[in-house]
């Protein structure tokens, strides 16, 4: 990437990621995603009337130099879709960044707005697809349009080493990148389970994790002990 592109904005990011950023905020590639984004920003939760919500598309979050990436699905209606950043103010979130916080990734515990002072440090979260969907599903249509996001974002994020992938979209999410590199000519092989490990064609590593939803975690499908060995692992991992 030209040197040029490798500048810092006044925020600490490199001017690439800057630029990927304000493309992803202004996307309205998704016909449906808008709609539906824009509706929830609208209509609101009863719980946060007083809110303006964030209804676009959500950027990712963390440390341009990380090492440990997390690939999840797409932002949450009254989560992401709201703060506008990654697992911010929301179920999900309030399961998840105690736990990174516990193994080192994030300054504090709580994640309530974009102002709230977290930063993460060697560690980068992004998403599959930017703009919340209706039900958490979003259209394979949809992912393919998103993915020109991600294959910028992964190409650019160089130090990369560990891909934490919540959910099986997620999982599924970086190997059709790699497919889209030509460095993957088929899935098979790579079976999405809770704490399964695979070394990558680019020579990176893989590891799976059920996501932080409320349907896993309130249900003890995804204990707070099992995200927390993830976590130990991807830092291990890193660290090879």
């Amino acid at each position: 990437m030209p040197n040029d592109q490798r500048q810092t904005t006044n925020d600490s990011l490199p001017r690439w990621l800057t630029i990927l950023n304000r493309e992803v905020v202004a996307c309205t590639l998704c016909p449906r995603l808008v709609a539906h984004r824009e509706q929830v920003a609208r209509e609101k939760r009863r719980a946060y009337r007083d809110w303006e919500y964030w209804g676009k598309g959500v950027p990712g979050f963390g440390d341009p130099n990380a090492r440990v990436l997390i690939m999840g699905l797409a932002p949450g209606a009254h989560g992401s879709n709201r703060t506008g950043r990654p697992f911010t103010g929301d179920a999900s979130g309030k399961f998840m960044y105690p736990v990174l916080y516990e193994t080192g990734f994030a300054s504090q515990p709580t994640a309530t707005d974009r102002n709230d002072g977290l930063t993460l440090t060697d560690l980068y979260i992004t998403a599959a697809v930017r703009c919340a969907p209706p039900d958490n599903k979003p259209l394979p249509e949809e992912l393919v349009q998103c993915s020109p996001f991600l294959d910028r974002e992964l190409a650019g994020l160089e130090n990369v080493k560990v891909i934490v992938a919540l959910g099986k979209i997620g999982f599924d999410a970086y190997l059709n990148y790699l497919k889209r590199r030509g460095l993957l000519k088929s899935k098979q092989g790579y079976l999405f389970e809770h704490g399964a490990s695979y070394r990558l064609p680019d020579g990176k590593m893989l590891l799976a994790s059920y996501h932080p939803s409320n349907q896993n975690t309130q249900t003890g499908k995804l204990t707070r002990k099992m995200f927390v060995e993830i976590f130990k692992e991807a830092a291990k991992l890193a660290d090879k």
